[in-house]
């Protein structure tokens, strides 16, 4: 910390108790009394610098008790006086960073202007802020920290405005500046007082400890919030990087909020002391570092975002800070994590474990800004999911459907904030349908009670056509779903297993084909290999598929159990809301007998041109043996 030494006349101030004493030889001829504490001092040493002590003196000595002067409201109470008065004397004293701005506040206030002597202490102080304080971003902030006791005084004289528009512009020079001197060591060239040298000038910003541009957040964060505030918002002014601006206001927060801790991470640093701050302050230390953070997407972390709503929460915020802080999250939902989501219920009148209703709120800010500028019905659905502009909301559904899985089991929850939830998601931002499916299995087996009618409406949301071969598997298995569901799950099942089965089999002509060409090298090792492969994938799915076939002729037999009338009455409808005409399965399965058809016509065409060439092969042998025998 810079200092300035003054005067050059020992010390002879002596503390007795509560009272301090001059023992410069001569006795005392005025008592000064600040508080409970009380100077015996000379009168022509004050009076001779100060013009409010002037004024005291003359009238004090006019009464009939002595000269008894009292101070009550001098800026930094006794301490500061005795510095004042040890300046009067002349003694040895020093101008620190941390004491200037009381002493220039007392200097003020008991007028020691250059009218009571050169150099008077309104004039040193000055000199020493203005040149050697406000020039070093270490002595700046330890006076600004100063200013929080004697606020009022340091306001009427501009101090703490200069020392923040001082700290905010070595942060923006820091951010742009291009390089720094080096020496050959590596180290940067300093002054005795801390500040970074540039050709040997003081730059006064303070040397960084590494390449990172949070050097300043710990520093920052001893200032009390209104003074933090004023220095934030300077930086704003003077153009600091928002990401700067917002991780300050993370370290501030994470400093004073115990809420905080528990969303950082496993370790907590040691530099980041808890603050005794009490609820209420807490509570209006969220809502204005909500109303400070940056607006912009992707400055502020989701994680710290999430942290600050749970901390909002349970000290009962605002709800215009509750509401803007689901705002902010929603509008970069994409890169919240499932853990993020996971918001415990705070208020007494709900009785589920998470609160639903808050993600939901978040969902639809997101899906409000987030809206395709083109109607997603003008292109398919594959253009649809490689389009990067889909890329976030196709994250967010997957981040729904998992957090739809994590609430599932909770017995208390709702059937329709649940589907409401699960509906929300647009069709097109789900390219699989897999993660809604285990959704709602959890939750049909967490609440079994469910009505029929209430199962069906819920099963509704899967589009049976966008689950995986996995997927339908387990769903046709699955005895919590409706019929309906099952119905619609085995025949989009089959259907892909018949169009698998005959791609391969046109792979099957292709391969017979190159075969031949081959026959006549011979096979190599790899072309067996994958011959083998073919026919084992194949025989899988014809096992498959005759297994699917085997389960869709029993259910058509335990539905002709209910009755012919009913059964047909039951498969119109089912075939009128899948769209697709029971034909289709005849269709396919005449495809497929057409492919094995033509398969084995092949074969019969390949053996009967065998045995002609062979015949001819006979006729032409027996026709040149007669010739020779004649």
């Amino acid at each position: 910390m810079a200092c300035v030494k003054l005067g050059s006349k020992a010390d002879a101030f002596q503390r007795q108790g509560q009272a301090w004493f001059c023992t410069s030889g001569l006795p005392s001829n005025v008592v000064v009394e600040i508080g409970e504490m009380s100077f015996h001092l000379h009168k022509f040493p004050l009076l001779s610098r100060s013009g409010v002590m002037e004024c005291l003196i003359e009238e004090a000595s006019r009464g009939e008790d002595g000269c008894v002067i009292k101070l009550p409201d001098i800026p930094g109470g006794a301490n500061t006086f005795e510095t004042v008065a040890k300046f009067c004397y002349g003694f040895k004293l020093e101008l620190t960073a941390a004491n200037v701005v009381y002493l220039r506040c007392a200097a003020e206030h008991l007028e020691m202007t250059e009218e009571y002597g050169e150099g008077n202490l309104i004039s040193q102080t000055e000199s020493f802020l203005d040149q050697v304080v406000l020039d070093n971003w270490n002595d700046s902030l330890r006076a600004l920290q100063t200013c929080d006791n004697i606020l009022s005084h340091a306001e009427k004289l501009d101090i703490p405005r200069r020392c923040i528009d001082s700290l905010a512009a070595k942060v923006c020079t820091e951010q742009n500046l291009l390089g720094w001197p080096v020496m050959e060591r590596g180290g940067l060239l300093q002054s005795p007082g801390g500040s970074v040298l540039w050709n040997g000038i003081s730059t006064g910003a303070r040397p960084k400890s590494s390449s990172s541009e949070d050097w300043w957040y710990d520093d920052a964060s001893v200032l009390s919030f209104p003074l933090y505030k004023r220095l934030i918002l300077a930086m704003e002014s003077q153009g600091v990087k928002p990401e700067l601006v917002a991780g300050s206001l993370s370290s501030y927060a994470k400093k004073y909020l115990p809420g905080l801790h528990r969303h950082r991470g496993p370790t907590v640093p040691k530099n980041h002391l808890v603050g005794s701050l009490s609820e209420e302050d807490q509570k209006l230390l969220v809502e204005e570092i909500n109303y400070l953070l940056p607006l912009e997407k992707g400055i502020v972390p989701s994680k710290f975002h999430f942290g600050l709503l749970k901390t909002a929460r349970i000290l009962r915020a605002s709800s215009s800070c509750v509401s803007n802080l689901e705002k902010q999250i929603g509008l970069q939902l994409d890169q919240a994590t499932l853990e993020d989501l996971l918001l415990p219920t705070f208020s007494y009148s709900m009785v589920t474990l998470y609160d639903v209703d808050c993600v939901s709120r978040v969902l639809d800010h997101f899906l409000a800004m987030d809206q395709v500028a083109t109607s997603p019905g003008s292109f398919d659905e594959g253009q649809l999911i490689g389009s990067p502009s889909l890329t976030p909301i196709t994250m967010v559904a997957k981040l729904i459907d998992g957090y739809l899985a994590e609430v599932a089991p909770d017995v208390n929850l709702k059937l329709p904030k649940f589907q409401s939830l699960a509906a929300a998601i647009p069709e097109y931002a789900r390219p699989l349908d897999d993660g809604l499916y285990r959704a709602i299995d959890i939750y049909l087996k967490s609440h079994p009670w469910l009505a029929d009618s209430d199962r069906d409406h819920l099963c509704r949301l899967i589009d049976c056509q966008k689950l995986s071969l996995e997927a339908c598997t387990h769903a046709a298995q699955n005895e919590r779903l409706p019929l309906r569901t099952i119905i619609q799950v085995l025949f989009f099942e089959q259907l892909q297993l018949r169009t698998s089965v005959a791609g391969c089999l046109l792979v099957s002509d292709n391969l017979d084909v190159s075969r031949q060409a081959t026959n006549e090298g011979g096979w190599t090792a790899t072309g067996v290999r994958e011959n083998h492969a073919l026919k084992a994938g194949m025989d899988s799915m014809r096992s498959r598929l005759s297994e699917l076939e085997k389960e869709c002729s029993n259910m058509r037999q335990e539905i002709g159990s209910l009755g012919r009338a009913k059964k047909w009455s039951i498969w119109g409808n089912v075939s009128r809301k899948l769209g697709l005409k029971s034909q289709m399965c005849s269709a396919q399965e005449g495809s497929v007998s057409k492919q094995n058809d033509r398969v084995e016509g092949n074969e019969k065409s390949r053996d009967k041109l065998r045995k002609e060439k062979e015949k001819k092969k006979n006729t032409d042998f027996g026709c040149l043996s007669s010739c020779n025998y004649s």
